[in-house]
C-alpha cells in the first residue's frame, strides 16, 4: 500500500507543479470566478448567499467580501427575499454577462485541453473523483 500512496503524492505533486502557473480565470479572482459559475450554472435563478457558502466551502465573510467585489464589478446583482428578508440572494447581471463570458470561454478552452490530454473516458473518471473529494468535506 506504501507504494500506492508514494504513486498518489508523486502524481498530486506532479498535477500541482503542472496547474500551478495556470489559472483558470485571469480577470476574476479564485473565490469570484468559483461564485460566478455558481450563478452561471443557476441560469437566472436567484441563488442565496448561505447556499454558495455551503457549495463552495467559503467562509461567510470570504462570500460576503466576494459578492461585494462582483457586485462593485457589475456582474451580480442582489435580490429581494421572498419572505425572510434576512436571507441574501444574488444572481447574474444580466447586462454584464460579456465580461463572465469571456472569462468562461478561456476556461472552457483549458478544460477541452486537458479533455483532449486524458481521454473522454478518464475526464469523466476525474470529475467524479474530483467531486467525490470535494463532498467529503475534507480539507487539504
Amino acid at each position: 500500500m506504501e507504494k500506492t500512496y508514494l504513486a498518489l503524492i508523486r502524481a498530486w505533486v506532479s498535477l500541482s507543479s503542472m496547474l500551478k502557473n495556470t489559472r483558470f480565470t485571469k480577470e476574476l479572482s479564485y473565490n469570484e470566478a468559483t461564485v460566478m459559475l455558481l450563478l452561471y450554472e443557476a441560469q437566472d435563478k436567484p441563488v442565496s448567499i448561505k447556499e454558495i457558502t455551503n457549495l463552495t466551502h467559503m467562509l461567510k465573510s470570504q462570500v460576503n467580501r466576494t459578492i461585494n467585489a462582483l457586485e462593485e464589478k457589475g456582474l451580480l446583482e442582489r435580490c429581494p427575499s421572498q419572505g425572510d428578508r434576512r436571507i441574501g440572494y444574488v444572481r447574474l447581471c444580466k447586462d454584464n454577462v460579456e465580461l463572465f463570458l469571456q472569462v468562461h470561454s478561456a476556461s472552457m478552452e483549458i478544460a477541452r485541453q486537458i479533455s483532449d490530454i486524458i481521454g473522454p473516458e478518464d475526464t469523466v473518471h476525474f470529475i467524479r473523483i474530483a467531486d467525490k473529494m470535494a463532498r467529503s468535506g475534507y480539507h487539504l
